[in-house]
């Protein structure tokens, strides 16, 4: 007697959630397949095996929610000619624009709009302001809730209202002990400073925080799967996330936590761990990746990296200049006439550097975590946030957003399409960014405040 035709989902990889429907694969989103990220920095730290890999090789609709190589991997584009992309509506369609002139069929979703898919599966897409989004996915019924990298942005209250009206609710999101972004700090004196997730602070509480927030009924790890693997990244490995590591301090009485590779009925609401193989560890010279730490930048190079920097207005406001220390001679860049007292030095080889900036892509510099960030001056306890990284790498690269005329418009098509959550959301960064300049992050009343947050969220909306 042979088995029901599948209908449901399954996540894999480091972001990847393939929806089937009766034994086809409908949609498989941000398929990063294999080979690195980030320069070479980035590796998946599990296979994803032959059955699945087929699937999204074979699914109708391709999804990605962002540009970074994690989620729109360039290594793995060339097997997905033929497939029909579905965008987030981001402001700059950056990611619709490189890939039309890639040969790719794109398909840019309307916010807050469901779109059938097949008979059992229908999409609909998010876009935030930080250039990422969500995607829901209805499937026989249940809802998934793909947010990857993105917090929801300006659209908590929004999702919220979807999510109750289902009666059973999956949320995948970014979790982890939080290297998935820049946390390769030093101090003016040269020693590195130990990031925030060298405290491994038990996941598994923020997650059930997360879980019970959006009241949804399961939760799944996502988009945090990798390991570094150049040699001048590897020391970030002791602060990448093991998959034991999730169910840490977990204990919900409303969602359950299932494995981070999974396959889920949507007909019988049962699940299956995927038990895919671990990924060897092997380290890679950053020379194989065509990075040479004592080559020089040239005197093209210096004029692209001052214009680079120089057309972002608001770096000219929050800070005095950036210095490029680059096969051991710095080149500074001044952002304003007075005085050197606040700034960035960034260490980085000529050859990721040229790229990023031909490309516009400085995010993959800071996530790679080989390039070296020192701060001088004054900078809040979030460093980077939020006067560097959104600026630069979210509404300039992406957003193609710089000047204030563009920041004011680009930021005016966000709030437009939804108001209030606009409104909300912009209320909470703020306060968020006065609480954490306030008290430090292990005092009593951050942590007090911290679960005030989260409590509040859960109620509200």
């Amino acid at each position: 007697m042979s088995s029901a035709p599948f209908t449901g989902f399954e996540v894999i990889g480091n972001a990847t959630v393939i929806a089937w429907d009766d034994d086809v694969p409908v949609i498989a989103t941000d398929p990063w397949l294999g080979g690195d990220a980030y320069f070479g920095s980035w590796v998946l730290s599990h296979a994803i095996p032959e059955v699945q890999q087929a699937a999204i090789r074979a699914a109708n609709y391709i999804w990605f929610s962002h540009g970074h190589p994690d989620h729109l991997n360039p290594g793995s584009m060339e097997a997905l000619h033929g497939r029909k992309v579905l965008l987030p509506d981001h402001v700059g369609g950056r990611i619709k624009r490189d890939l039309d002139a890639a040969g790719f069929e794109t398909h840019v979703l309307t916010d807050r709009k469901w779109y059938p898919l097949s008979e059992r599966v229908s999409v609909m897409s998010l876009a935030d302001y930080n250039q990422d989004a969500v995607l829901l996915l209805n499937v026989n019924g249940r809802l998934v809730v793909n947010l990857n990298d993105s917090g929801a942005i300006g659209h908590v209250l929004f999702l919220k209202r979807i999510i109750r009206q289902f009666d059973l609710s999956v949320l995948t999101q970014l979790s982890g002990y939080g290297d998935a972004d820049m946390i390769n700090f030093f101090e003016e004196t040269g020693e590195r400073i130990p990031p925030p997730a060298s405290r491994k602070d038990p996941v598994g509480a923020v997650i059930a925080r997360r879980a019970e927030a959006f009241g949804v009924s399961y939760f799944i790890p996502s988009s945090s799967m990798h390991r570094y693997q150049r040699e001048d990244s590897a020391w970030a490995n002791e602060y990448t996330t093991h998959l034991s590591d999730y169910e840490i301090g977990f204990a919900s009485k409303t969602a359950r936590l299932l494995p981070a590779f999974v396959r889920f009925d949507c007909r019988t609401d049962t699940c299956t761990p995927l038990n895919p193989p671990e990924n060897p560890s092997t380290l890679i010279s950053p020379k194989e990746f065509g990075d040479d730490w004592t080559a020089l930048l040239n005197t093209e190079d210096i004029a692209s990296a001052e214009h680079y920097f120089r057309r972002v207005a608001h770096l000219g406001e929050q800070m005095d200049f950036v210095t490029l220390r680059v096969g051991g001679k710095d080149h500074p860049i001044s952002l304003r006439k007075r005085g050197f007292e606040k700034g960035i030095t960034f260490e980085v080889p000529a050859g990721s550097l040229r790229t990023a900036l031909q490309y516009e892509i400085f995010d993959d510099l800071l996530i790679g975590n080989f390039m070296k960030t020192t701060l001088h001056g004054k900078w809040p306890p979030t460093k980077l946030y939020p006067d560097f990284t959104p600026y630069v790498a979210k509404y300039s690269d992406n957003g193609l957003a710089r000047t204030k005329d563009e920041l004011q418009q680009y930021f005016s098509i966000y709030r437009r399409r939804a108001p209030l959550d606009f409104l909300i959301d912009r209320m909470e960064q703020h306060s968020k960014n006065i609480i954490r300049g306030c008290f430090h992050e292990q005092s009593t009343v951050f942590n007090y405040l911290k679960k005030t947050y989260w409590r509040v969220r859960a109620a509200v909306g």
